[in-house]
Parts: structure tokens; sequence; C-alpha cells
């Protein structure tokens, strides 16, 4: 059997029930009613008889017996891992998995990062009239939701913008998007990881004022990021910065894999043959620390809730800032 025959047959048999969509809402379609989406951090659940009141509450603080659950349903995984020879499958050419993602989704699942404005003002200060130079290095752009929000705003005649991706097809995506303008944005492949240390197109060492890292290193092995800070620090101008959005340990999306997801420690294979990693606020000051000065770092606790079928889902992200010393 060809190896590309392999890995259809894998997908296949994983299913797609616990494909993660990257974004921090539950569909349209599963809500009643719709609440502003730039109301973030504001919404606390303060009485229980409420929570159906609305689809999103802020800070939800777990209990003891919440988190030992939690632990309990993540030490059954260990029973049934993945296999050795499936897990050299999806750690040997992990782009190709997110080749067939984006083959399969195209366009599809965009969505609009509007908490990038109130979560990281800075992007958007870029983007103001007659604003001094600013380069802003999108990691992992997948089909551009961070990339064209920023375009749209756009008035700064000196802004440029690359996004860059290790999936050939999601780059094909974003340049091919009547949203994408050369004029300030640039998109090509390029892959975080990679070891020869070589920067993006167009990009030069120390020439980049921003990153933004937004549900990207979870995608890496952990013995790449090492790899994928170092190449950070070359490209990143110092007093740069690092916008950095991932998943935390104990997400509903980690508790809730079943067997044969469990690659390593904290560390799955999905639906679709995609890896994510889940992080504490510990790993990420051991991985940055070592070229990077920590501006800030939280652990966002939501709880999600679908009215309609009267559902909780816990929800857990890491959000931080890094410098770049001068």
């Amino acid at each position: 059997m060809k190896e590309e025959d392999i890995v259809a047959e894998k997908i296949s048999s994983l299913g797609l029930q616990d494909v993660e969509t990257l974004d921090v809402k539950p569909s349209l379609d599963t809500r009643i009613g719709k609440d502003d989406p730039f109301v973030f951090g504001q919404r606390f659940l303060e009485n229980e008889d409420d929570v159906f009141s609305h689809n999103a509450w802020d800070h939800a603080e777990w209990g003891e017996e919440q988190r030992q659950e939690a632990e309990a349903k993540i030490a059954k995984q260990y029973d049934a891992p993945v296999d050795e020879f499936d897990k050299n499958l999806y750690n040997s050419n992990p782009a190709r998995y997110w080749d067939i993602f984006y083959k399969n989704t195209k366009g599809n699942f965009f969505k609009d990062r509007k908490w990038l404005q109130i979560e990281f003002p800075i992007l958007y200060d870029a983007t103001k009239e007659n604003s001094s130079p600013v380069t802003i290095l999108e990691v992992g752009c997948g089909n551009g939701s961070t990339l064209f929000p920023v375009l749209r705003e756009n008035k700064n005649e000196n802004l440029k913008i690359v996004a860059v991706d290790y999936s050939k097809n999601a780059i094909n995506i974003v340049k091919s998007s009547q949203d994408f303008n050369p004029k300030y944005a640039h998109a090509c492949v390029w892959d975080l990881g990679n070891e020869a240390g070589e920067s993006p197109e167009t990009i030069e060492p120390h020439s980049v004022d921003i990153v933004t890292l937004v549900f990207v290193l979870s995608a890496l092995h952990p013995n790449q990021w090492e790899t994928a800070v170092k190449n950070l620090a070359k490209i990143l101008k110092p007093g740069g910065q690092i916008l950095f959005r991932d998943y935390g340990r104990y997400d509903m999306a980690q508790v809730r894999f079943k067997k044969k997801r469990l690659l390593e420690d904290n560390f799955y294979i999905r639906g679709d043959g995609t890896r994510v990693y889940f992080f504490t606020e510990e790993e990420l000051k051991m991985i940055f620390g070592t070229y990077f000065k920590e501006r800030k770092i939280a652990t966002d606790r939501r709880l999600l809730v679908n009215r309609k079928k009267q559902l909780k889902m816990y929800r857990i992200w890491l959000q931080a800032v890094f410098d770049v010393p001068l």
C-alpha cells in the first residue's frame, strides 16, 4: 500500500468527532441568541441559575474536584496510546496532514478573530494612518484569520505583514483570497521548526517588529520547541514582541480524547491527523525564557454554553506576550 493511501486510511479510521475548529465560540447554529463578540473578560457567573442566559462566561475557575476529574480522564488515555508505527507516521511529515486539512476545508471555516483587537491592540496600532514602518509576521497563518482582519483595518502605508504556514494549501487559500493585498502583504510556505534556521521569504534577520503565534506552537513536536524559539529570536528586532495564544492543560479538547490518540504526555493526534499539545504557564516560561523576556502570561478559563442542548464546555487557553531584550 502506498504511503498516501495509508495516510488516508488512518484519517478515515480516526474519524472527525473530536476535530478542533480553532475557534473560541460554539458555532452559531447551536446557540440561542448571539452575544456581543467584543465582550471578553467581563462576564462573570455569580449565580449558577444564570448559566444558560449567555453562551460564554469568563474566568470560570475550577475546584479541586473538577481538576481531579479531568486528571482521571487523562490517566485513562494512557491505557491505549497511539502505537509506534502510527506515531512515526504522524510525526514523519506533519505538514502533509495540514495540507489535507486545508484541501478539504478550503476557506470555509474562516473565523474573524475579533478578540485580537482587545487582547493584542498593538496589532491595530500598527494599522493607523501615518504610523511608523511596522513589520508583522503571522506564523501559522492558516486561512488568514489574523492577516485579513489586520489588512482590512490598515491605513498605514508603511505596514508590511507576512503570513507563513508550513501547509502549501493554506498559503494557496490566503493568496487566492479577494482580501489579499500584495501591496502590504506577502504569503509563503515556512516551517517554524526548520533546523536550518532559514527565515521566511522577504524577511531579513532581526527585521520583524511583531510575531503572532496563535494556536501554532501546539502543532509542533515538543522536541522542536527550542529550534522554533531560536528561529523567532533570529527574525525579531530588539524590542520586538511575540503575541501568543494556545491550548492550556485540561482544556475540554484534551480531556475528551479517547483511545489511540495519545502520542506523548499532553500531546495528541486529532481526528484529521494533525497534532496538538496542551501547555502550562510554567512550560511557556521554560520554552521562551532563554531568548525572550516575559511581559505577561495568563490562563484564560472560559465556560462555553450550548443553550439549545443545555451543555457546558470548559475551555482553557494560555495567552502571553514576550519581549525581545533591547
